[in-house]
């Protein structure tokens, strides 16, 4: 597959053979749906926690005698049923919301997705990346120029420019990231896909020359 090279002016200077095998894989969306769950579920950081009937302070004493009184029978002001008691089935801190994903699975949804983007002209291949000085102002002029029009943007650096990531981490509806991170999840969250030629040899190196 072969797709359009910008420069920063947003003029085409050439075109470039994507690598069939990270951007020609056919969709299985029951295989990327099931690594977007799981990385997000590694993702997520519980904070919500509620205590037990086991937990709650008090309630070591019967509230009262079990007969002759009139009313319902008790044995702890720790039950669930009791104002202050414990909570019965609510959120708890200790839950484990991780799922292990094969690393070639992780790789074969990565690639379905890659393709889907370069498939449907969402992917723009910058000729280079690189900037002199970490600049927003410039970032965004780039941005501008490209065809990128106005929906969200995932921008992949190659690894080690921090002044890259400087100069976009701040533009709306962008989102920045090293090509040896690049997951389904962020690639998912973003519209359009902004890559340098640079950036593509970076993938192509982590994820499939292994």
């Amino acid at each position: 597959m072969k797709t359009a090279v910008y420069t920063k002016d947003g003029k085409e200077a050439g075109e470039i053979t994507l690598p069939k095998e990270i951007f020609e894989v056919p969709m299985n969306a029951d295989l990327v749906h099931q690594v977007l769950i799981s990385q997000t579920g590694n993702k997520r950081q519980v904070g919500a926690h509620t205590q037990n009937r086991g937990e709650v302070r008090g309630g070591g004493r019967k509230p009262w005698r079990q007969k002759g009184t009139g009313r319902a029978r008790h044995g702890s002001t720790r039950s669930p049923i009791w104002k202050g008691g414990g909570v019965s089935g609510g959120p708890r801190n200790d839950k484990n919301y991780t799922k292990e994903i094969p690393t070639k699975m992780r790789r074969k949804a990565l690639f379905m997705v890659l393709s889907e983007k370069a498939k449907k002209n969402l992917l723009v291949v910058l000729d280079s990346a690189s900037i002199e000085k970490p600049k927003t102002k410039d970032m965004a002029s780039t941005i501008k120029n490209l065809p990128i029009k106005l929906d969200s943007r995932l921008v992949v650096y190659q690894t080690a420019d921090k002044k890259m990531f400087l100069a976009t981490r701040n533009i709306k509806k962008t989102g920045v990231s090293e090509a040896r991170n690049l997951n389904v999840v962020d690639l998912l969250n973003y519209k359009y896909l902004l890559i340098s030629r640079e950036g593509i040899k970076e993938i192509e190196t982590t994820f499939v020359k292994k």
